[in-house]
């Protein structure tokens, strides 16, 4: 009996020994696993800054005002003799104006240039994208779907006669087409309306123009000719005001943005299908968007829209700048440039072509990515478009699938061998593969013609364009994924660098150059996500030399010429402080590259220095206010970025495309 109670005893011993040692080798597993973690997270937030120069966003300098770019104030008045509108004028201008609203805005400022260039009275233009036909509310006519009506005819008052219809005497004669009808080229000249249309207009008291390009007259014109640059200036920048609703709930957006009291950024990729299409942007994307590129391009070429082989090399192109930078790019960018990753990034533009799939790695980087559809309710969405009929979820229906016969006669037909290998045998194709906008590509070789739906949707477009549109204008800093692209057609990203450059000239805008940005990413392309520092800092020195002198001479080399509301500068701008005879620069022709601006009146002086000392008052302190919202030290703030950023590597891998 003794002698098992030892054994007992002993028994016990050992267990808790082992329980002992057990629980030792858990602590000391799980110290070690702490401090490794510790150490690797250290490691690679002390790499990441160091290489890519991360700083958070208490760096206010990322955010402020340009001070070079000061002395500009908007000033689109008429400079000299200018007599109002006469009533008995040439005759009236009616036009259908079609394209997005980028072309629409850019249209219309030509329109109204033409109207006092010819002497005449101008019908409100039909916007064929919001046409009722399309089937958009019956609330809005064309115009007033995304303008106010009555402050076009009113602000325009000592311009040009703005009517709402033509005359009742010449409504019948209009439907029977018995006036002329023109379809100018956006490079028209004023050669060409004075000389051609102008005598028609004369003869017929009517004439209809139909523009399609997204303009009607040529971007620069003659230098005898700089009221009619000012009049483009105040029909864009004041005439052309977006309906109050639009303008209501785009403000709603802005405060929402700012509610935090941090600044924000304004990011439009411009990855639309059109263009991507015409520059051949195709091999930048994968599978079916790629296809899509492709059969649009097709398209093009068979409209004879672009004269050019169908298959070209894209990663050329977008060396030479002639493709957009990419979502993922652009975060590089703009971790270069120091943003830090709870920065604030609006995200613009009603078509993001390749979906949120291109979106993972920016809105990795940078969680706080936004759009309308985060900041706007469904109910504040669907009151900005009215009420409309409602449509049938699907009013596509896919073709017939071809029988087994059909395919084996298909096959036999293919001519001679040697032929590829026939396809393995066919899986099912699901219904959620056939539903959609690409649905047709499963099983059609052309595009489906448009549905009631997808009209409806073009028009919806205008709305969040516009919504974007304010949005970008007001924000902190812009950023142009797509601007200036050499289509000669107007973009929306050039329209709002256009609108910043008029209203608020000093704001962050940056212009950069596609073309040197796509060398400097050649040379880190294997590695973009840890570039060395030299590479960081020439890609600073570049976008930062945007926001200036540099960049306001590049855009006026290249994107005026094109687009005049792009850089509406000297024409439309005046400067409190006149600048050096030795900083202005020529363009060969003699054309004003930089400077050229007239002094400001001296009631403008005045205002502006009591709005610059107001300004200074009232201007939020982001830095302040963000200091004081953050309680953590850097290092517990470094910690909570690197873990967050291990959070995401479960989810994202960079390499992942």
């Amino acid at each position: 009996m003794v002698f098992r109670s030892r054994i007992k005893w002993i028994a016990l011993l050992v267990l808790i020994l082992s329980v002992g040692s057990l629980l030792v080798h858990l602590s000391i597993t799980k110290s070690s696993s702490v401090q490794l973690a510790s150490y690797a997270r250290g490691t690679l937030w002390q790499d990441f800054d160091s290489l890519l120069g991360a700083q958070d966003f208490r760096n206010k300098h990322l955010w402020r005002p340009v001070k070079s770019l000061e002395s500009l104030q908007p000033y689109a008045n008429p400079r000299n003799s200018y007599p109002a509108p006469s009533s008995t004028n040439n005759g009236f201008i009616y036009a259908k104006i079609f394209g997005g609203f980028d072309k629409i805005r850019s249209s219309i400022c030509d329109l109204v240039t033409i109207s006092r260039l010819l002497n005449a009275t101008l019908i409100i233009p039909e916007l064929q994208e919001s046409l009722r036909s399309k089937g958009i509310s019956n609330k809005f006519k064309s115009f007033s779907y995304l303008y106010d009506e009555e402050q076009f005819i009113s602000f325009l008052k000592n311009d040009v006669i703005v009517a709402k219809a033509l005359p009742e005497s010449l409504k019948a004669a209009r439907k029977r087409n018995e006036f002329p009808l023109f379809k100018p080229k956006n490079s028209a000249s004023t050669k060409f309306y004075l000389e051609e249309v102008l005598p028609k207009l004369k003869k017929a008291n009517v004439i209809g123009l139909v523009v399609s390009d997204g303009g009607c007259l040529q971007s620069t014109l003659p230098a005898s000719m700089p009221e009619l640059q000012r009049l483009r200036c105040r029909v864009a920048f004041h005439a052309l005001q977006l309906r109050s609703e639009i303008q209501v709930l785009g403000k709603k957006m802005v405060d929402r943005l700012r509610r935090s009291g941090q600044p924000f950024l304004a990011y439009h990729p411009g990855l639309v299908r059109d263009k991507l299409a015409y520059h051949g942007c195709a091999e930048l994307f994968q599978d079916l968007h790629s296809e899509l590129i492709q059969y649009r391009r097709a398209q093009m070429i068979k409209q004879k829209f672009i004269s050019e082989e169908l298959i070209v090399d894209s990663h050329l192109r977008r060396d030479n700048g002639l493709c957009p930078l990419m979502p993922e790019e652009v975060g590089i960018l703009l971790k270069a440039l120091g943003y830090s990753q709870k920065a604030i990034i609006y995200l613009a533009g009603s078509e993001m072509f390749g979906g949120q799939r291109v979106l993972i790695p920016l809105r990795a980087m940078f969680p706080h990515l936004v759009d309308r559809t985060s900041l706007c309710s469904t109910e504040e969405l669907s009151e900005l478009v009215g009420p409309e009929t409602p449509l049938p979820e699907s009013t596509y229906k896919m073709p017939h699938r071809k029988s087994d016969k059909q395919l084996k006669e298909e096959w036999n037909k293919a001519g001679p061998r040697p032929r590829p290998l026939p396809p393995p045998p066919d899986r099912p194709i699901y219904q959620h593969e056939k539903e959609g906008w690409y649905g047709w590509l499963t099983e059609n070789d052309t595009e489906p013609t448009p549905s009631l739906m997808d009209f409806r949707n073009q028009a919806h477009r205008l709305l969040w364009d516009a919504l974007d549109f304010v949005v970008s204008v007001e924000s902190d800093v812009f950023l142009p994924g797509f601007n200036n692209d050499g289509s000669g057609l107007p973009d929306f990203s050039s329209l709002v660098m256009g609108q910043r450059l008029y209203e608020r000239p000093s704001s962050r805008t940056y212009r950069l150059d596609r073309k040197v940005i796509q060398e400097l990413f050649n040379i880190t392309r294997e590695d973009m996500y840890h570039p060395n520092r030299n590479w960081t800092v020439r890609v600073r020195e570049h976008l930062n030399s945007s926001l200036g002198e540099s960049g306001i001479i590049r855009q006026s080399m290249f994107s005026k010429p094109r687009l005049f509301l792009s850089h509406p500068l000297p024409e439309c701008s005046c400067r409190t402080s006149p600048l050096e005879d030795s900083r202005q620069i020529r363009s060969d022709d003699g054309r004003f590259l930089y400077g050229g601006e007239d002094e400001c009146p001296k009631w403008m002086k005045s205002a502006g220095v009591e709005k610059s000392k107001t300004d200074d008052g009232d201007q939020p302190d982001y830095e302040h206010d963000l200091l004081t919202e953050q309680s953590e030290t850097d290092e517990e703030f470094a910690k909570s970025k690197v873990a967050s950023a291990f959070d995401q590597d479960e989810e994202w891998d960079p390499n992942d495309k």
